[in-house]
C-alpha cells in the first residue's frame, strides 16, 4: 500500500471513531436529560392538556417544578399532589368542570390532580392571556397578581418577570420557563 492510501485509511478510521464516540456520548447525554426531565403520567397529561388547550410540555414543566412527579407530596402551605393544588382551588375547579371531588385525599390521585390542575391553569391562561402571568398567579394567587398589575409593580403583558415581588414566585416562574424550554429541546 502506498503512504497516501494508508494515511487516508487512518484518517477515515479516526473520523469514524470520532463519529461513533460522539454519537454514543449524545445518546448518553439524551438519556441523562430524559431522567432529569421525565415524561410521567403521560396518559393524563396528554389527555387533560389537550382538553384544556395547554402545551403538554408546559404541564410537564409545572409538574416537575411543583412535585418532581411525586404524587404523594404536600407543601407546608397545604398544596397537594403532582400539580400542588390547594384544597379550595381543587373544590372550586371540580365544581366548574362538574368533577366530583370526594375528599381532599383525592388530590393525591394523579389523574384527578392533573385534571383539576390543568383546568385551573387553563383558567389562568384565559384570564391573563399570558403564560408568565398565569404561572405567577398559579404560584402567588390571583389576588396578588391583580394587585401587582393594578399598582404597576408588574406589567399586564408579563414582560417584566424580574419585578415579581415574591422571590419564591420569581424563581418559580423562571424555573418553569427553563423546564419548559428543556422539555421542548429534549422531546420535540
Amino acid at each position: 500500500m502506498t503512504k497516501k492510501i494508508m494515511l487516508g485509511l487512518i484518517i477515515l478510521i479516526i473520523l469514524l471513531g470520532i463519529y461513533f464516540i460522539g454519537f454514543k456520548v449524545m445518546r448518553i447525554q439524551d438519556r441523562i436529560l430524559k431522567k432529569i426531565y421525565p415524561i410521567e403520567y403521560a396518559e393524563y397529561v396528554e389527555k387533560y392538556s389537550a382538553e384544556n388547550g395547554i402545551d403538554k410540555y408546559l404541564v410537564y414543566a409545572i409538574i416537575k417544578a411543583e412535585s418532581n412527579f411525586n404524587p404523594n407530596i404536600a407543601s407546608n402551605a397545604g398544596a397537594k399532589g403532582l400539580m400542588q393544588l390547594m384544597e379550595e382551588t381543587a373544590i372550586e375547579r371540580s365544581n366548574v368542570i362538574e368533577e366530583r371531588l370526594v375528599e381532599t385525599e383525592d388530590l393525591y390521585n394523579p389523574e384527578t390532580n392533573i385534571k383539576l390542575g390543568t383546568s385551573y391553569f387553563a383558567y389562568l391562561l384565559g384570564l391573563y392571556n399570558n403564560t408568565v402571568l398565569a404561572l405567577t398567579a398559579y404560584n402567588a394567587g390571583l389576588g396578588n397578581v391583580q394587585e401587582w398589575i393594578n399598582s404597576g409593580i408588574i406589567k399586564k403583558d408579563g414582560s417584566d418577570i424580574e419585578n415579581i415581588p415574591y422571590k419564591e414566585t420569581n424563581n418559580y416562574v423562571r424555573k418553569i420557563l427553563k423546564n419548559y424550554q428543556m422539555y421542548l429541546k429534549i422531546y420535540e
